[in-house]
């Protein structure tokens, strides 16, 4: 039988066979358009000068004009709109992540570890804490867009042009070296619904002193959170039916029953905003709000940046031309999740013997922004310094025909995390000394009961909270040395080759405040230094043949040699590729690559590391409880459950292998179209199960959804330990996940991309342009052992990986201009995505935004930008508060920015 997947690329071929009789037909009668004299450049993906309109794989090109155009607030706006970005990310909204300060981008869903990412074509510094604890990454707002003439992103794999990483693509952000004169730009904006203001002032510019010239960028900008207060639908938690949170509570451990709030909690009903009252729950009544969760979660990160940038090139001569560059970077962002939370001697058992009542009780008390005298003073801040240098020399050699450059890199990234946290002597502050043990080993107080039912001040609850900062640094170093130019001319053409030699190494180290490890803070395990650093060297070349007219074959290959952990590893790489133009007017391609990711350095050297989830949902006690997840009183419990996680030193190499074909049809200067199928293929994949995901599939392992004898099964309850269903205190509750990293995976995906270009002009209505970017994953499947089943990560209702990508994304733009006056209209269509309960789908979202300029002289404009005019909220109650798809989709609403740019000189 033939596959439903074959059968769709059988028809991709059919299609690109009926384009290519439908183009010969009109490329007889058409404007052949494109000039026949096109500069050549070196484009991602190859190191070879050509074209930049040739090349086997496809390239999808976003120009700095475009990053304001498009409403698009940032690098990482843009990159995470691109249609090819189908996968899920923790961005600033997803508060409870170990990198809310930095952002990452997921190409064809496969994470942000198998991106690499370029400047000018070369690494930079990882940033310095591992992707959701686990992988490495590079922060993609680490620069300034007005730095920035173009970003090109390479659709496929690209190990044995750059080595590592490259399995997904490549992203190349190429900063500016040209300038005439100086341009000024000043943007502010606001959200409709509240929160969020912010203001950017950007300068750039140059220009050339004999043979001296130089470029610079500044930007400076700041804004505000967003707090999900601000937002009616998820202002409390309780506005669909959900259970209010508990922010006082007295239970009877013995008997399982809670004591109720001396005075009906009247004491605590200021607290919240006016909102905390009694609440029955099955045994007993505490204390609770809806507001104690909203009241405290950012939803947008604040942020305040400082960007600098320039470069200078000297020409020493017609053949010879020195360069040096320099980015740096200075950013403070400011989140918030929870405020304070306490339980009653949560480092030992969790409760203590009441020695005034003589029973085992557990108390808990969350801390009120009242309490506190303001939410701002629990804040929690990153300050980040990033910079990198480049210094080197290129030109050519004489008449030969080759060109060369050699450059050395050092990039430098630093941050430190600031955060509140409880201070060791909040138990004796609500319990009073400790007097002792019972024989059973639980601790012993006296407390007074009254008091623990009282409000706290401001001046009270300063003398429990403390601050730690820790200090997160990575660093990478490379030189290069590259050569390209005329091989040899054959009866087809001119043939061309390109040479590398690189070198690299990089490091780096997560160093806790000493207080921690002091046992200054509540329920804190001790944190100790990990650091690590490998070296790697590389040789690598290409060749670019013209076999018959119109007709080139692209060769490349690469070794890369790694040392680490007391290990060598070597990994060769190769891909091949053909182009051809059967008629001037179509362009074939089809390229087979192979690529590597070099184990993350995290997994290497990360010690054995205790700590908590934020947040945590106990889908099995939910289950037991016969709750649903949106009502659950497991579910969302903040802090949430311990964990220990190890490294592992002799992780593999992953390997990548992936394919495409397509075509493009240039009709006329006016009018392309693009088809393009790829295909990706990991073998060896480090992973490590998404806690969440493992919590879920724990929870079907033991209620006999899936098979508790499968390898899933097996390993899945090795790592979730619960204490036994006849406890004391928590009966079945989670006592530790234990985590750490295996080559073990394979995940395999493919799909297609579409593309369309198309201009033309009306007299005296204007010229106008309309783009359309299509992105289809056919199929993306995943295994975590080689033994198991494959699991469909595309349209399963229980990813093992945590989140479903999106099945397919458009981006269209239309542009307009007449005169003065331009305008641009962008829509964003999302495919469907499983809800985030995972038990059914969520339907197509279109996004639109809308930009409006005014040329008022020759050298200044005025723009009115509108990102979301619709003001959509995309809702999901599935699993209760925050009520919208986190990760997916933004709960902003409508924001609007008015912007100015003036040029000085010619």
């Amino acid at each position: 039988m033939i596959s439903r997947h074959a059968l769709r690329r059988d028809a991709f071929a059919v299609a690109i066979i009926l384009c290519l009789s439908i183009a010969h037909a009109a490329d007889n009668n058409a404007d052949s358009g494109a000039s026949s004299d096109i500069s050549e450049v070196v484009v991602t993906g190859t190191r070879i000068r050509q074209p930049i309109d040739q090349g086997t794989t496809s390239v999808t090109v976003i120009t700095g004009q475009q990053l304001e155009s498009q409403g698009y607030r940032n690098v990482f706006d843009a990159l995470n709109n691109l249609p090819q970005n189908t996968g899920f990310t923790q961005g600033a909204d997803f508060g409870n992540t170990f990198t809310p300060a930095a952002n990452a981008i997921s190409l064809r869903g496969l994470g942000p570890n198998h991106t690499l990412v370029l400047f000018n074509g070369r690494r930079v510094a990882d940033y310095p804490i591992a992707y959701d604890g686990s992988v490495n990454f590079v922060d993609l707002a680490t620069v300034s867009s007005a730095a920035i003439d173009r970003i090109e992103i390479l659709n496929g794999g690209a190990s044995a042009i750059y080595g590592s990483d490259a399995i997904a693509g490549v992203v190349n952000v190429i900063l500016k070296d040209h300038a005439d004169g100086v341009d000024i730009n000043a943007k502010i904006g606001t959200t409709e619904r509240g929160g969020g203001n912010n203001a950017r002032f950007q300068a750039f510019g140059g220009d050339t002193f004999g043979k001296l010239s130089g470029v610079f960028a500044l930007e400076i900008g700041k804004t505000n959170p967003i707090w999900s207060r601000d937002r009616s639908f998820m202002s409390s938690t309780t506005l669909h039916g959900a259970n209010p949170t508990t922010v006082w509570s007295r239970q009877n451990v013995d008997t399982g029953d809670y004591i109720s709030h001396p005075n009906d909690c009247s004491a605590l009903a200021g607290n919240f905003g006016g909102s905390v009252a009694p609440f029955t729950r099955s045994s007993g009544e505490v204390c609770a709000t809806g507001k104690a969760s909203p009241d405290f979660w950012t939803v947008q990160t604040g942020n305040q940046s400082e960007n600098l940038y320039g470069k200078l090139k000297y020409a020493l001569n017609d053949h010879t031309q020195l360069f040096i560059d320099a980015v740096a970077g200075w950013n403070k962002v400011t989140n918030n999740t929870r405020g304070p939370n306490w339980t009653s001697d949560l480092a030992t058992t969790g409760y203590f013997f009441n020695q005034n009542t003589g029973a085992d009780e557990s108390w808990t008390r969350r801390f009120a922004p009242e309490e506190i005298g303001g939410i701002d003073l629990y804040d929690r801040f990153w300050h980040s310094t990033n910079a990198l240098t480049t210094v080197g020399i290129q030109g050519d050699i004489g008449d030969s025909g080759w060109n060369y450059e050699g450059a050395y890199r050092a990039s430098f990234t630093e941050s430190r995390d600031n955060r509140p946290r409880l201070l060791t002597g909040v138990d004796n502050y609500f319990l009073g000394p400790q007097l002792g043990e019972t024989a059973d080993g639980v601790p012993i107080y006296a407390p007074d009961a009254n008091k623990f039912a009282q409000p706290l001040t401001p001046a009270q609850v300063q003398t429990l909270v403390g601050r730690s900062e820790s200090k997160d640094t990575s660093w990478l170093q490379t030189a290069s040395v590259t050569t390209n130019g005329d091989v040899i001319t054959l009866p087809a053409g001119v043939a061309k080759a390109a040479l590398l030699a690189e070198w690299g190494t990089q490091g780096f180290s997560n160093i806790a405040d000493p207080l921690v490890n002091e046992g200054a803070f509540f329920n804190t395990a001790p944190s100790p230094k990990i650091s690590g650093s490998r070296q790697r060297y590389a040789t690598a070349a290409e060749l670019n043949v013209p076999i018959i007219e119109h007709m080139n074959a692209h060769l490349a290959a690469r070794w890369d040699h790694y040392s680490f952990a007391d290990r060598d590893n070597s990994k060769p790489t190769y891909n091949a590729g053909l182009e051809y133009k059967p008629i001037p007017s179509v362009q074939l391609r089809a390229n087979y690559a192979t690529s590597f990711r070099a184990p993350d350095m995290n997994y290497i050297f990360q010690s054995q590391q205790k700590g908590y989830e934020a947040g945590t949902t106990d889908y099995y006690r939910c289950r037991l409880a016969n709750q649903p997840i949106s009502n659950c009183d497991f579910a969302q419990v903040s802090p949430g459950a311990n964990f220990t996680q190890t490294g592992n030193k002799d992780l593999r190499f992953e390997n990548g292998r992936s394919f495409g074909y397509g075509l493009t049809w240039s009709p006329s200067e006016h009018i392309s179209l693009s088809a393009d199928y790829w295909n990706i293929r990991i073998d060896n994949l480090v992973t490590t199960l998404d806690y969440d995901t493992l919590l879920r599939v724990e929870a079907d392992c033991r209620t006999g959804v899936l098979n508790a004898a499968s390898s899933q099964c097996t390993d899945a309850l090795s790592r979730v330990q619960r204490n036994p269903p006849t406890a004391i205190f928590n009966p079945n509750a989670i006592v530790q996940l234990l985590l750490n990293p295996i080559n073990a995976a394979e995940e395999h995906t493919d799909g297609v991309d579409l593309a369309s270009r198309v201009k033309w002009s009306i007299a005296h209505v204007g010229d106008f342009g309309w783009n359309i970017d299509y992105t289809k994953t056919i199929k993306h499947r995943y295994k975590q052992v080689a033994s198991d089943p494959e699991l469909d990560l595309l349209h399963s209702l229980e990813n093992p990986n945590g989140d479903n990508d999106f099945p397919d994304k458009l981006i269209t733009t239309l542009n307009w201009s007449l005169g003065k006056w331009a305008s641009q209209v962008t829509v964003t269509r999302y495919g469907s995505i499983v809800n985030q309960a995972q038990t059914g789908y969520l339907t197509p979202t279109s996004l639109a935004n809308l930009s409006v300029s005014y040329r008022f002289v020759e050298a200044g404009s005025v723009s009115l930008i509108v990102n979301n005019v619709f003001d959509t909220i995309k809702n999901d109650t599935s699993a209760g508060w925050p009520f919208y798809p986190v990760g997916y989709y933004l709960p902003y609403g409508r924001e609007e920015w008015l912007e100015f740019t003036y040029h000085f000189g010619s």
